[in-house]
């Protein structure tokens, strides 16, 4: 396994440098992770990534060639460097499991750790969170969007990746959000998410007739044969070609053609004339596979149109996200223990209301409806606090506090659960098939279709507790 451990901003290190002169390495501190605004202007986030974080912070170390280039930068202390090249992740951590329906300014990780621990690892869980966070995301509203319509979602988009990592985690954040399949072989041996493909066009090409190149495919994969038939003319040679292998190759061996394929032009025009063509020679069981700009709109224009597709293969408008591709997930320092360890509350106020944090230590809380089992509403409350919904529960609505308000006849659950415990793994991992189906579960069992909208989605309320609201009120109103 590589060592990512220097995967970090320059600053995580001055400040850690920094802590350390002043005497402060062993005080501890909460970190919330979270984000603002859901991507396309969705109703929610899948959140994903957790498990390399957890393969980060258990494999971190500094090398010697590591220090050695610290030291050349001559900034840092010899005792700081001899720090770093003994350290070990001593912290804890909270997090929402993987494959978690998660709304904005609730957080997705919390860290309490001594601040140089907390801090050097900063950038990677940023990075591993928000990145599959955002293409597991995305690959749920195209997947929902084929699925409507029983549908199948094929992740294709290893070459239009921004590099070889985000290839291989992005196909399985991809899986978590939705997809049935990948084309990148490496996701299936590393995660097990089941690799498919056929040809190219160069196969086709390769060969002096699309008829020979169709046949000699047919001849090596007789039990799962799909073949491409665009290379030069979708109604007047590839489908043509296509029946006839079916017929002089495939049926007398008892077998049938799979599907075709095409990855161009008019998707919804043609998937009609081949649905007409293939049911007419007795084919009605080969399935229509399309590619080419794929996303979740161009599938419901589809589905409007009446096109006959069978599966999208999905490229590069899931892998990278294309309409939105940055999650703004941020890392905001909430409390530090102080000398009698309580828990003193930070806050970070901007002049732009929505960037300024929920102070404190706090819990993360998910409300339902005992009525329908849907989730109503997130709340935040002091680490301390329980909520009884035994009886109403009053909370505060941020975005109309002078409004008087209770939850009544819901249930609740704690949403985070502990990782890392003083440096040990205290979390057993779900396999990766669980983590997809906690997603599908939820947003057939327990979030609204409001929320799943694609446009003008439900917006999911995030509440305070009173407690935590009178907290942050009163840092509002000091002076700094």
């Amino acid at each position: 396994m590589r060592n990512l451990t220097m995967l970090m901003d320059y600053y995580e290190l001055t400040m850690s440098n920094g802590y350390f002169a002043h005497g402060f390495k062993d005080k501890v501190v909460v970190f919330d992770m979270f984000y603002r605004r859901n991507p396309d202007n969705g109703g929610f986030v899948v959140a994903a990534g957790l498990e390399q974080l957890i393969e980060y912070i258990q494999n971190m170390r500094f090398t010697d060639e590591d220090i050695d280039y610290l030291r050349s930068k001559g900034e840092f202390s010899e005792d700081f460097l001899e720090y770093l090249a003994k350290f070990k992740f001593t912290g804890s951590i909270d997090a929402v499991p993987e494959g978690t329906i998660c709304y904005p300014n609730t957080p997705i990780v919390t860290v309490t750790a001594p601040v140089i621990e907390a801090q050097l690892i900063e950038t990677m869980l940023l990075l591993t969170v928000n990145f599959q966070s955002l293409i597991a995301t995305k690959a749920s509203r195209i997947c929902r969007a084929a699925k409507d319509a029983g549908q199948i979602v094929m992740e294709f988009g290893a070459r239009r990746a921004h590099g070889s990592d985000a290839a291989i985690l992005g196909a399985r954040a991809a899986y978590i959000g939705g997809a049935d399949a990948t084309a990148t072989v490496i996701a299936d041996e590393l995660y097990g998410i089941p690799a498919i493909g056929t040809m190219a066009h160069s196969w086709i090409q390769f060969f002096d007739t699309e008829y020979d190149a169709f046949k000699a495919y047919a001849e090596v994969y007789p039990d799962n044969c799909t073949l491409l038939i665009d290379t030069y003319d979708i109604l007047k040679s590839g489908v043509v070609n296509a029946i006839k292998v079916a017929k002089d190759v495939l049926m007398p061996m008892g077998k049938r053609l799979k599907g075709v394929r095409i990855d161009s032009g008019d998707l919804a025009y043609f998937s009609k004339k081949l649905r007409k063509i293939l049911d007419a020679e007795g084919m009605s069981d080969c399935k229509i596979v399309v590619s080419n700009s794929i996303d979740e709109y161009l599938i419901k224009s589809l589905q409007k149109q009446g096109a006959k597709i069978d599966s999208y293969g999905v490229g590069e408008r899931m892998i990278t996200s294309k309409s939105d591709p940055v999650f703004g997930g941020v890392y905001k320092l909430a409390a530090v223990q102080n000398d009698k360890g309580e828990f003193v509350p930070k806050i970070k106020i901007s002049e732009n209301v929505e960037k300024i944090t929920n102070p404190g230590r706090k819990k993360l809380w998910r409300i339902y409806s005992r009525e329908t089992g849907y989730g109503l509403a997130d709340l935040l409350t002091l680490y301390d606090e329980e909520v009884d919904v035994s009886k109403p529960y009053p909370y505060v609505d941020p975005i109309k506090p002078w409004k008087k308000m209770k939850f009544e006849n819901v249930d609740v659950k704690e949403l985070q659960v502990p990782i890392f415990e003083n440096g040990k793994l205290v979390y057993d991992k779900p396999a990766l098939k669980e983590i997809k189906d906690y997603v599908s579960y939820q947003l057939d069992k327990l979030v609204w279709e409001e929320e799943q909208r694609y446009e003008n989605p439900h917006i999911h309320y995030v509440d305070l507790s009173k407690k935590l609201y009178e907290v942050k009120e009163s840092m509002l109103a000091r002076e700094y």
